[in-house]
């Protein structure tokens, strides 16, 4: 079996509800549901747009902590709270995989677990041999 390598980031939910923000095995690098969180563990202020690129932060920096970038990632799934979102959170989306162009799946859901988060993104990639 290939190794496995886990990343952790700022959520607290992690330790508590036992997951890790992105699993690397060989060349595969998946990163959960991504909220808006920040360094302090707090929920990221300001709408769709502004949450949905934090999000796509942390998932940057869960890939280059496993030896992976934006440019690597194959496909992404963006739920969204509400549909007149969509224009926001895919422009933040657009900004970072706009030249990659990963398959992507955006889904509007209920809720997430914080009633003031308005996106989460999940990415996965494949890195280069070697990389």
């Amino acid at each position: 079996m290939a190794d496995r390598r886990n990343h952790a980031s700022a959520s607290p939910y992690e330790p508590v509800f036992g997951y890790s923000r992105a699993v690397r095995i060989g060349e595969r690098i998946i990163v959960g549901g991504t909220a808006p969180i920040e360094p302090d563990g707090s929920s990221t202020a300001g709408d769709a747009g502004v949450q949905a690129a934090r999000c796509l932060t942390i998932i940057a920096e869960a890939l280059a902590a496993l030896g992976g970038s934006p440019a690597d990632v194959v496909r992404t799934r963006m739920f969204i709270t509400d549909p007149a979102d969509a224009d926001l959170v895919g422009r933040a989306h657009g900004a970072v995989f706009g030249d990659v162009r990963p398959a992507a799946t955006m889904a509007v859901v209920a809720g997430l677990l914080r009633p003031e988060w308005k996106v989460e993104i999940e990415a996965e990639a494949i890195i280069e041999t070697g990389k």
